[in-house]
């Protein structure tokens, strides 16, 4: 019976070792079994030390409970008298619940802590085998696995060994484990064993010495005749003995019983995956690897070893092989693979899992695995020092050689070891294969403590994680880029670095097309002792990121240079990009993404101190716009030169759209890609409508302040038609109107007329002559009459034209006619006459819509560009913008009269009020909506990439991989190989959306009236 003092003085006792739940200790403290040592007082202070004293407790009690009393009572003397042992037991129970488990059902297995007592004595593949030497069947090596296990767990968390040592350990227990498996396959099926020779290759962490304490043992099988005959019948039994060995060996390791699994036998590194045959002879992997394999696949066998089975058979494998990985950097589109690879890191993370990733997540593991395997292609070729299957080891290879900055080299190894031992003690808990960190308080508590962390385990935890994680992000910059800045700087006397050739090979690495050109730009950017060339070569290997991130690495590259050129000389302009963290990541974004927004800063660089500003890049209304540019205007002395100052704030405007437009779409680090695709439509048609709004405000402003000074003799109005009107333009859309004047009191048509003739014909020509400013190109051939008819009429004249000529397709046309400039009351007025036009009352009868669509059966036929394909025009293509328009017009035309929402000029909102009044179902509005917007997307992508308008995708293969970085299919590779499978997902989902919007036009377009 416990005293009521000394239960008060134990509670205290165990709250203060780190027990959580102290009622529960003092419980099992009580136990029979711990008699013996209840009262020593190194055991409260041993069973402090570990991860998790309760379950420490817990397990110690489970140990103490199953040994036979004779057994328990040397176990319990040992305890007190060795500290080793105390320590190495108590640390392994407090850190893994499965081993303690183990120890429950096998409590002998507890003597295996005694064996390894010095520190020097580090255990390798003899040792384990001699541990498995009595293993006999599954059962019995499950067991004997186990037993190695704990003598390398108890290592581990008492700090004998270190993660490294740590993972080679674990390495060669799976190798001891895979012989013995072999070895009682074998015995099972001795005439299969003495038909063939069969060799064992570990891949992956396995075959690097680099293992997880659960992880798949990635192998691949090598087999021949016993007899050494390389075909005919002998070598076709051999291979089938040789299959049912490996087979065997696979289901020995990765088959479950009472005593758990050991782990997985994985051989899907074989060629052909899946699909291929489990064992191949040699000559028949070298065949496939000569022919067929992929980038991946060599990138797989830089870990390549052999472990188990025919060692003279492995060896003449891996003699084979090496030559070829070590020639992989030299193929053909192996940049493309590799980034590919690079790109899986992000894309192979299951959602909502992100933040909680050490393997896949942003500054994972596999970021330094995967940058590191890529130095090795890239410069193992020539330097045989960096062939090592051993991350750690082939890290400390590429500082020794110059290929990465010893500080950084330092940094990442220390990153990458806090968050391999993060993994193997995540791991070690309950012995199942995860790289996920936690979220429940009591396992981050448990983890902190195994890593050391005892103050506050769970905020030191993640404030360690996260750190070391940043220095993870960054390992492109510190392992790709600062060296090739070294390569062409100042450097200290004697300091190693890259030479020009291996600076280019690691740009061409990286996907430059121009390594050579590359080099210039970067010398001529960070050469030199100046201030200017100091800061550049801070910056540059972060935008060379992000350049490389891109379709055109080299085209920015060489804006950025451009830009630096013009800028380099104003104080603001470095220290922008080296203070302002957005500016140099938003700038690389834009110069890389194609011609249009490079063309339009370059034309007025200062126009990128928009990007450093938090609120630079969002749109400004066309209030604040028309007000700029009618102050611009102000101040000219001349007409020409007013509209030359509003055709550059015209300039300065896109470039702010086009660079919102991009990074909206591309994301940045901070900033993910917006996902709402058809908001970034509707910024950019809105922005660029208004943005042409003002300009044309201010060019009639000044075209009249000249010719008449401030009242023209007769009032005038620019009303938008199409996308202008419906707010829907894209960067390369002319404007089109109509322009509508009305003679003021006492003024004669015959001079009204005249006056507003010449304020257009001046408007036009001063809007489009050549400057280094886009021109703005009006297009007013939708007016009555079309191109024979006068470019300007009075308002009474449209009336009477309307009232007797009008045609269905001119009343069509008015439904996105809308006032975009001049005189409001008379823009307004016009509105009010046609509104019965475009919107009929009562509808539109059968022949006004029979002959609606057979204006558009004849445009489908007649208007297409001759050669073009009708699945990818995104202006008069199957489901393109003219299907969805024109059926969403028709159904304006035929019920705006009674629907108030139909009655709009934009064709988004038309068709979600469409929708509202029931007059299609929500998923036809959807198929319709995404097939517009896409579209949409693909002609402003046009104009960004290519510099100029066009409705269908590019075929150069940079641009097209430009196009799809815009359309949201990620960054990089392949996009730049003009018929790689990315460009066709991009093209077949273009297909699909749009061969669906076609079928819902078929039924609301074509069907009955």
């Amino acid at each position: 019976m416990t005293l009521p003092g000394r239960r008060s003085s134990t509670f205290t006792r165990l709250l203060r070792h780190g027990f959580t739940d102290p009622s529960a200790a003092e419980r099992l403290l009580d136990a029979p079994e711990m008699s013996p040592i209840r009262s020593d007082p190194l055991l409260l202070d041993a069973l402090g030390a570990t991860a998790d004293p309760d379950l420490a407790l817990r397990g110690l009690v489970r140990l103490a409970e199953a040994a036979h009393p004779d057994e328990r009572r040397v176990l319990l003397d040992t305890l007190v008298t060795a500290k080793p042992l105390r320590d190495r037991l108590l640390g392994v129970l407090g850190a893994s619940e499965a081993l303690g488990d183990h120890l429950a059902r096998h409590p002998a297995d507890w003597h295996v802590l005694v064996t390894y007592e010095s520190a020097d004595l580090h255990p390798g593949v003899e040792e384990f085998e001699h541990g498995l030497a009595d293993a006999n069947d599954p059962v019995s090596l499950r067991i004997g696995y186990r037993r190695c296990l704990l003598a390398i767990a108890a290592r581990d968390v008492c700090g004998t060994t270190d993660v490294a040592q740590t993972a080679a350990e674990l390495a060669d227990l799976a190798t001891a484990t895979l012989r013995a498996a072999l070895a009682i396959a074998k015995a099972a099926a001795p005439e299969d064993a003495a038909a063939c020779r069969l060799a064992v290759i570990a891949m992956g962490k396995c075959g690097g010495h680099e293992l997880n304490y659960v992880s798949d043992v990635d192998v691949i099988f090598v087999g021949e005749a016993a007899n050494g005959t390389d075909e005919g019948p002998d070598e076709g039994k051999a291979l089938q003995a040789a299959t049912r060995l490996a087979s065997h060996l696979m289901r020995i390791c990765s088959e479950s019983n009472m005593e758990g699994t050991i782990w997985p036998v994985d051989a899907n590194l074989r060629p052909e995956g899946r699909n291929g045959p489990l064992v191949r002879t040699l000559s028949s992997h070298l065949a496939y690897y000569q022919r067929w394999a992929k980038t991946w696949e060599f990138q797989a066998l830089l870990k390549a070893r052999v472990v188990a089975g025919d060692p003279a058979l492995g060896a003449e494998y891996i003699d084979a092989v090496s030559p070829l990985v070590w020639q992989a950097a030299e193929r053909d589109h192996f940049v493309p693979d590799v980034q590919n690879m690079r790109r899986r890191v992000v894309d192979n993370i299951p959602a909502g899992q992100a933040e909680r990733e050490l393997k896949l997540g942003p500054g994972g593991l596999r970021d330094v695995e995967f940058a590191v395997q890529l130095l090795q292609l890239v410069h193992g070729r020539n330097n045989v020092t960096l062939r090592s299957g051993s991350t750690l080891e082939a890290l400390a290879a590429l500082a020794a050689g110059g290929y990465v900055g010893r500080a950084d080299a330092r940094q990442l190894d220390e990153a990458y070891r806090f968050l391999r031992a993060m993994e193997h003690r995540i791991q070690l808990y309950r012995l199942r294969r995860t790289h996920l960190v936690p979220e429940d308080e009591a396992d981050l508590r448990r983890l902190g403590r195994s890593l050391g962390l005892r103050n506050d385990p769970v905020a030191e935890l993640n404030r360690a994680w996260r750190r070391h994680a940043s220095v993870v992000r960054r390992l492109h910059e510190k392992l790709f880029y600062r060296p090739l800045l070294d390569a062409v700087a100042q450097l200290a006397p004697g300091e190693i670095r890259l030479s020009p050739r291996a600076a280019g090979q690691r740009l061409e690495a990286l996907g430059y097309a121009d390594p050579a050109a590359a080099l210039r730009h970067l010398e001529a950017l960070a050469s030199g002792v100046s201030r200017k060339a100091a800061i550049q070569r801070t910056l540059l290997p972060v935008l060379l990121g992000w350049f490389a991130d891109s379709a055109d690495p080299d085209a920015g590259l060489l804006g950025f240079r451009r830009v630096s050129d013009a800028l380099g000389k104003t104080p603001w302009y470095l220290r922008l990009l080296r203070d302002e963290g957005a500016a140099a990541e938003n700038l690389a974004r834009v110069l890389s993404a194609g011609r249009l927004a490079p063309d339009l800063l370059l034309r007025a660089p200062e126009a990128v101190s928009i990007l450093g500003d938090p609120n630079g890049l969002l749109p400004r209304g066309r209030d604040l716009l028309e007000q700029e540019v009618l102050a611009a205007v102000g101040r000219a002395d001349t007409a020409e030169g007013a509209v030359t100052s509003a055709r550059g704030v015209r300039r300065r405007e896109l470039f702010r759209t086009a660079a919102e437009d991009i990074i909206g779409s591309y994301g940045t680090e901070d900033s993910p890609a917006e996902e709402d695709h058809g908001a970034l439509v509707d910024r950019v048609g809105n922005a660029v409508t208004d943005l042409n709004a003002a300009t044309l405000a201010g060019a009639l402003r000044a075209v009249v302040r000249e010719g008449w000074g401030d009242t023209l003799p007769t009032r005038f109005a620019v009303i938008g038609m199409g996308r202008f009107g419906g707010h829907e333009l894209s960067y390369g859309s002319d404007a089109d109107v109509l322009f509508v004047h009305e003679p003021r009191e006492g003024v004669s048509e015959h001079e009204a007329a005249r006056a507003a003739n010449a304020v257009v014909a001046d408007m036009r020509r001063l809007l489009q002559v050549p400057t280094s400013d886009p021109p703005l190109l009006i297009d007013a051939d939708l007016r009555p009459e079309g191109k024979s008819g006068p470019m300007v009429r009075t308002l009474a004249s449209y009336a009477a034209y309307y009232r007797r000529w009008s045609l269905v397709w001119e009343s069509q046309a008015l439904l996105r006619a809308e006032p975009m400039a001049g005189d409001a009351d008379l823009g307004r007025r016009f509105i009010e006459l046609v509104d019965p036009l475009r919107y009929p009352a009562e509808g539109l009868g059968e022949d006004a819509v029979r002959e609606i669509r057979r204006l558009k059966a004849r445009m489908e036929t007649e208007r297409l560009p001759r050669g073009a394909d009708p699945t990818l025009h995104t202006k008069l293509g199957r489901g393109g913008l003219s299907d969805v328009e024109w059926t969403v017009q028709l159904l304006q035309m035929r019920h705006g009269w009674a629907e108030p929402g139909l009655r709009t000029t934009r064709t988004r909102e038309a068709l979600a009020a469409a929708q509202a009044a029931g007059l299609l179902s929500a998923e036809d509005a959807q198929i319709l909506d995404e097939a517009w917007v896409l579209a949409t997307r693909v002609r402003n992508g046009v104009m960004l990439v290519r510099g100029r308008p066009g409705d269908t995708f590019p075929s150069d293969g940079r641009e097209l991989g430009a196009m799809g970085r815009y359309l949201g299919y990620g960054p990089g590779p392949e996009q730049r190989q003009p018929h790689s499978g990315y460009s066709g997902n991009m093209i077949d989902d273009y297909r699909r959306t749009t061969r669906r919007a076609r079928a819902v036009v078929e039924e609301l377009f074509y069907g009955a009236v």
